[in-house]
């Protein structure tokens, strides 16, 4: 069947349900897709995005949040391949769209909320189980609001990895600072962490995209000279680097809109001259 001939996928309500063409168009859709099949190399990808979301998940429940947090790392490092790899072999669908975004929900949504609970966050108590379903709760909101409106120039919000990488690589910097178990003040500043991220994914600020970066096309020698020096400076201390990345990523929306806000202060908008009453 063509690409042309491919019928939709459609919601439909409870109150469709006694409409036997709705009814009709819905399995029809349903029969189709399971016809045509599904790509194979993006899904895949996106299934091993899944599972270490899930692996995470079920290391931090058995209080191991250093192997939780590499495993969202990987999650991190699949995501940006299965849609990229989708654009470039052409292999883009409806389906793989919707399944990725469920596996985002997972790996960086619930998967870093139950890591940043168990390692810190239950010390808390109430105020710690809050501060972790905001931050899930957010990341949904922001995949919905995703879903619905699409991005393509830019991010609105904080995408839900960088948001995820606040939390897994605070973590693993204090891990590697021997800090198994923080002190309150310590589950203080991360649960005002958590929130910080939490709300940074449902603000309205313009984030960097990725998609911007055109791995086809030629650059200049010293940028690849200066790449290579960047990995050989992150080779220095991981965790602590990435950590620094996401901080920065992090505050590059709202010092964006910052600094718009001080260029409009500075170059007001000419008052228009006003005209005279002529009398008739």
């Amino acid at each position: 069947m063509d690409n042309d001939e491919k019928p939709a996928l459609q919601i439909v309500s409870e109150d469709a349900g006694d409409d036997p063409g709705a009814s009709h168009y819905a399995k029809g859709a349903q029969r189709g897709l399971g016809r045509r099949g599904v790509y194979l190399l993006p899904n895949l990808i996106t299934t091993g995005s899944l599972f270490a979301g899930f692996y995470a998940i079920v290391t931090s429940m058995n209080g191991q949040p250093l192997a939780a947090c590499l495993a969202i790392f990987i999650a991190m490092m699949l995501d940006g391949a299965d849609g990229r790899i989708a654009r470039m072999t052409g292999t883009q669908s409806a389906f793989g769209a919707q399944y990725d975004s469920l596996s985002d929900l997972v790996a960086f949504g619930v998967a870093p909320a139950l890591v940043a609970f168990s390692w810190g966050l239950s010390a808390l108590g109430q105020l710690g189980w809050v501060a972790a379903f905001a931050y899930m709760a957010c990341a949904a909101l922001r995949l919905a609001r995703f879903n619905v409106d699409g991005e393509e120039g830019s991010f609105t919000g904080l995408a839900s990895p960088a948001a995820a990488g606040l939390i897994v690589f605070s973590i693993w910097v204090a891990l590697e600072q021997g800090m198994t178990q923080p002190p309150v003040f310590v589950a203080l500043v991360f649960a005002a962490l958590t929130v910080a991220a939490a709300l940074l994914m449902v603000s309205n600020y313009e984030y960097f995209s990725p998609k911007k970066i055109n791995l086809r096309e030629r650059i200049p020698f010293v940028t690849l000279v200066l790449i290579s020096m960047g990995f050989a400076v992150a080779m220095i201390d991981p965790p602590m680097v990435m950590l620094g990345m996401a901080l920065v990523y992090a505050a590059s929306g709202p010092g964006k809109s910052l600094w718009l806000k001080l260029q409009g202060a500075n170059n007001p908008i000419a008052k228009k001259p006003e005209t005279e009453d002529v009398d008739s």
